[in-house]
């Protein structure tokens, strides 16, 4: 199956710690790169993990807090010094465009790659190609927040090759025929699409959830995925301070995980009190079995 893999370089909260990284990741579809949330040290982080910066053309900030944004203007101002060409589009909301865009234009006034600032406004499809679709969901934090589902488009069925050479069908057919078309011979033979392929590869997708209160419309916003990362900065004995700060525990990030019909939780945006996030992990697991924690460097593959 074409790649499909989800790349950690910082899942703490807060601040840095010797542990964890503030919040960014990097989904790498089909050997293009998409970056959710940019904190310190994110760009540290692409090169320990062989993640190269000129396949880097969009990311995607979740919202305006200094963890998930302050290593922006430095990725950027670096991937103008290696003059990386092009274009890159990056993604805020709304509520944070003004001060963004100050930003970059101050510390990133190489030409190249040309910088599109793109806000968001509510829940939204952001990105559109002709494999992938991204698409913004509200989150409840204490400033404008969003979450993002990344979904593969449908696949074309697998051609049937002993069959289609055994009928002579013509190369020119072939793309109706990866499509669901039937073929009809010279004769007038109607041959099924059914004989001539095989089901597709089942489409793959990924939510990203962080920071947000626990919510049940965020479990329906969410759907069906086949991977959520849902943060999980607090256990539940730390419920009130997580309700306060605009956070959820790990036992309300498996419950929007079960409620949304996800088939496997990624969990992280650890507080920084969590040396070891076993106990977060285990917490988890008791609502919702298939929960991994998230440690930097650990890539995921759908």
């Amino acid at each position: 199956m074409e790649k499909f893999e989800i790349n950690i370089l910082g899942c703490g909260s807060a601040v840095p710690t010797p542990f964890h990284n503030p919040a960014s990741q990097v989904i790498n579809f089909r050997d293009h790169l998409y970056m959710i949330d940019c904190g310190e040290g994110t760009q540290s982080m692409m090169r320990r993990m062989g993640l190269k910066f000129s396949r880097l053309r969009h990311i995607f900030i979740s919202h305006m807090h200094g963890d998930h944004c302050l290593g922006l203007p430095g990725i950027l101002s670096t991937m103008g010094l290696l003059e990386v060409g092009g274009h890159i589009n990056v993604y805020v909301p709304r509520q944070g465009l003004d001060i963004m865009e100050r930003t970059i234009r101050f510390f990133c006034r190489d030409e190249e790659p040309e910088i599109h600032i793109i806000p968001i406004d509510g829940a939204s499809t952001l990105l559109d190609t002709p494999s992938l679709t991204v698409r913004a969901i509200p989150l409840y934090h204490r400033v404008e927040a969003y979450g993002f589902i990344f979904s593969e488009k449908p696949k074309s069925r697998h051609i049937n090759g002993e069959m289609i050479r055994y009928l002579n069908v013509p190369i020119r057919d072939l793309p109706a025929i990866r499509e669901g078309a039937d073929w009809t011979a010279p004769d007038g033979t109607i041959y099924p699409n059914s004989r001539l392929t095989s089901p597709p590869d089942p489409s793959r997708s990924y939510a990203y959830c962080s920071d947000t209160v626990y919510n049940p419309a965020v479990a329906k916003a969410v759907g069906p995925v086949d991977l959520l990362y849902h943060e999980a900065t607090y256990t539940s004995d730390l419920a009130e301070r997580a309700i306060a700060r605009g956070h959820s525990t790990a036992a309300q990030a498996a419950a929007i995980a079960k409620e949304a019909g996800a088939k496997a939780l990624l969990i992280g945006h650890y507080s920084k009190r969590y040396r070891d996030t076993e106990p977060l992990r285990a917490e988890a697991a008791e609502i919702f079995p298939d929960v991994t924690a998230a440690t930097e460097s650990m890539t995921i593959r759908l």
